[in-house]
């Protein structure tokens, strides 16, 4: 084995080296080599799982079930209301465009009429 071949070897095996370093570098679960990406992802999540929840602001299941059971009955209320609400708005809207039609005629009538007595 010559000088040159030998240095080429060393060169590989600190690559290898260093791949494998940088690979299980902050590693604390189970790594799989037949899955790498998807087990580092995994020990990510799951290190950093409750600090993510409470960036987010996320809630957990049994939290929005309890919140759920305590306020159904006003949420259901609230929407009742809610719904009663759009149906005077609908009323409203339809009498507005009933007052703004005869508005408009009275308008037309008094224009003639002024037209007419000059």
């Amino acid at each position: 084995m010559d000088l040159l071949t030998f240095i080429i070897l060393v060169i590989i095996l600190c690559v290898v080296l260093f791949l494998v370093y940088y690979f299980f570098r902050g590693a604390k679960g189970d790594l799989s080599l037949a899955r790498p990406v998807e087990s580092r992802v995994d020990e990510y999540l799951d290190r950093r799982f409750q600090q993510m929840v409470e960036e987010w602001e996320l809630v957990s299941r049994p939290r929005l079930q309890n919140f759920k059971e305590q306020n159904f009955k006003e949420i259901e209320s609230n929407e009742a209301r809610l719904a009663e609400l759009k149906k005077y708005e609908a009323g409203m809207q339809t009498t507005l465009t009933s007052l703004e039609t005869r508005l408009d005629t009275l308008e037309k009538e008094l224009a003639r009429k002024g037209s007419a007595k000059k």
